[in-house]
């Protein structure tokens, strides 16, 4: 796809005939159609019509309901008119009919316009979940190394805020486009009944008005672009601080952010009265325009009532559908906007749906289910690796892990251990060579994204949520007793400081563990992938904030509980080698295996 992704507010130049209305969203369009990528526009309201369709009798309905309200509106303000003019000249024999007539339009309207809300909002939660159910599994089967290229931040955007964009004009926009020009085009026809002068005098005002505010419009865009900009960097800046607060507070610098925190606010305070003041002068600025051609419209009626062509009824009747024409004839061209807003977002969320998906290998990967009890090897022969191509990370590595054994894979860091732990969860997968998971019998299927139900992990890092340790726990295994917890606790050596919490397993924990150790939310974290029970255990740095005798006595607890359990073990320290059957180094592109001397020296050298 080409770079859709512009933004109207990025264009600064206008052509045609746009020259005089300046409209970005219009030239957005134009440029679109003249290096012939109008289809994408196209082809992204066309994703969007999928899950419209879901809802068309909603949407028919709803239009109706739009039609009938603007109707009804129509009627009060004739019926208004009627009834001025039965006032203003004494004549009641149709007073209390015409009461009747707009009472009941109004209540009808309110009824309508009530219902209208409630199908719109009804139908864009409906869109809006849809969407994010769908793109949310695409996001979770979409290929890692691909998916790593995006930052959370614009997944996060593109997942909340473009799809509800989306959702919102999903339903929307046609609705709308159908009830505007139905309300216009009735509007002027109710005033050219009665006019027609009248009623040409109200078609002009609404696109002067339009023409004089649009340099206007473009200000305020521009300051509240940046009054965003902002809003988001002092966003930004105190999340990382609250996020960082350990080490500001180690470091004892807390004066500085402090002092950081108050020049955000000073630009904050700047910019929001400045956008203040100018939406104060915007204001005036376009209420004076308002009021000139209300003037003009007002003296024209003046004139008209003087000369005795028109009612009162009829003046106040012109006065106010003319405005309402105004009104209407913004809201057809706003709907321009929010319709290329929403094919923008449209092509963002397509960007995620369309990235490649993981390798699945369902079958083969079902049918080793029925040898998961007796364990699995992890082999891989002659693998070739590289994250971006001429930069290779492994070359022409063989590595095998079975059943009943600790294989540590040693190294510096950042040589490849943690690539190697990604290769076997299949996560990403290698250039050349093969990556197999492979059963007693000799059986074996190539690593894939199904064969990930055979892993348990334990990743670098605090990878405890908020919530209790049950909570933590149950991530991946929901059913999972109180009695299985406990003992999953036991074996990772954490039951013995969980068993002193007030509340025990049930105690709430903050985001990253907050409220016990690194070390003791190392040991829930292992305590977790023994409750998976799955044939392979992997650990990733996983025992670095233990001490030398827990870690050992945490990996003897695992093997005794699960013998044909498969343990490898990344690590940076030879505390635990001599436990290990085999010890892999990890260097410069290679992966070579340790001969038992060899690593005998590096546990005697610790």
């Amino acid at each position: 796809m080409s770079d859709k992704s512009q933004n109207p507010d990025d264009i600064e130049e206008f052509s045609g005939l746009n020259r005089i209305f300046k409209s970005k969203a219009v030239q957005w369009v134009i440029n679109k159609i003249g290096d012939g990528s109008f289809s994408e526009f196209v082809d992204d309201w066309k994703w969007i019509f999928i899950f419209s369709r879901k809802y068309a009798k909603m949407i028919v309905l709803y239009t109706i309901l739009g039609v009938c309200s603007s109707t009804l509106s129509l009627v009060f303000s004739v019926a208004s008119k009627y009834m001025i003019d039965i006032i203003t000249g004494f004549d009641f024999s149709m007073l209390w009919f015409l009461a009747l007539v707009m009472v009941g339009s109004m209540v009808v309207s309110l009824v309508f316009s009530s219902l209208v809300n409630r199908i719109s909002a009804k139908i864009s939660i409906h869109v809006n979940n849809d969407i994010q159910a769908e793109v949310f599994d695409q996001i979770v089967d979409a290929d890692w190394l691909e998916l790593s290229k995006f930052a959370n931040g614009d997944l996060l955007n593109r997942f909340n805020n473009d799809i509800s964009t989306v959702s919102s004009n999903a339903v929307s926009w046609l609705p709308n486009i159908i009830v505007a020009v139905y309300n216009f085009i009735a509007t002027f026809c109710v005033i050219f009944y009665y006019d027609a002068t009248m009623a040409w005098i109200a078609l002009s005002s609404a696109p002067f008005l339009l023409i004089a505010s649009r340099f206007l419009m473009r200000k305020n865009k521009e300051y509240r672009k940046r009054v965003l900009e902002i809003n988001s960097g002092m966003m930004g800046f105190e999340s990382e601080t609250f996020y960082n607060m350990d080490t500001i507070k180690s470091f004892g610098v807390a004066g500085h952010y402090s002092r950081g925190l108050r020049r955000w606010q000073e630009k904050y305070k700047k910019y929001n009265l400045d956008y203040n003041l100018f939406s104060i002068k915007t204001n005036i600025g376009m209420s004076v325009l308002g009021m000139v051609v209300s003037f003009v419209a007002f003296g024209y009626c003046l004139f008209r009532l003087w000369t005795g062509a028109i009612t009162y009824g009829t003046m106040t009747l012109f006065l106010t559908q003319r405005s309402r024409l105004t009104t209407q004839f913004n809201s057809m061209v706003n709907i321009i906007p929010g319709m290329l807003n929403s094919a923008i977002s449209a092509h963002r969320i397509r960007e995620l749906i369309e990235l490649p998906r993981e390798k699945h290998i369902p079958k083969e990967s079902e049918e080793m289910a029925k040898a998961a009890r007796d364990g699995f090897e992890v082999r891989m022969t002659g693998v070739n690796f590289a994250y971006v191509e001429n930069n290779q990370v492994l070359r022409d590595s063989d590595f095998t892990a079975k059943p009943n054994e600790i294989v540590a894979l040693i190294g510096p860091s950042g040589e490849g251990k943690t690539t190697m732990i990604r290769l076997m969860l299949g996560l990403t997968h290698p250039g050349d060579g093969s990556v197999s998971l492979v059963d007693m019998n000799g059986n074996k299927v190539e690593i894939n994204a199904d064969t990930r139900r055979y892993f348990s992990y334990v990743p670098q890092g605090n990878t405890i949520l908020s919530g209790t340790i049950a909570d933590n726990m149950r991530m991946v295994k929901e059913d999972a007793t109180d009695e299985e917890i406990i003992e999953a606790l036991k074996t990772a050596c954490a039951w013995e400081f969980v068993s002193k919490l007030e509340h025990g397993i049930h105690g709430k924990l903050g985001e990253r563990g907050r409220g016990v150790s690194e070390g003791q939310a190392q040991r829930i974290a292992i305590a977790r992938a023994v409750l998976r029970d799955a044939p392979v255990l992997l650990l990733d740095e996983a025992t670095s904030a233990l001490d030398v005798q827990t870690e050992r006595r945490v990996l003897r607890n695992i093997i005794r509980q699960r013998p044909n359990k498969t343990i490898i073990v990344t690590t940076h320290r030879p505390s635990v080698l001599d436990m290990c059957r085999r010890v892999y180094r990890v260097m410069d592109t290679k992966l070579t295996e340790l001969s038992e001397e060899e690593s005998q020296a590096m546990v005697k050298d610790f």
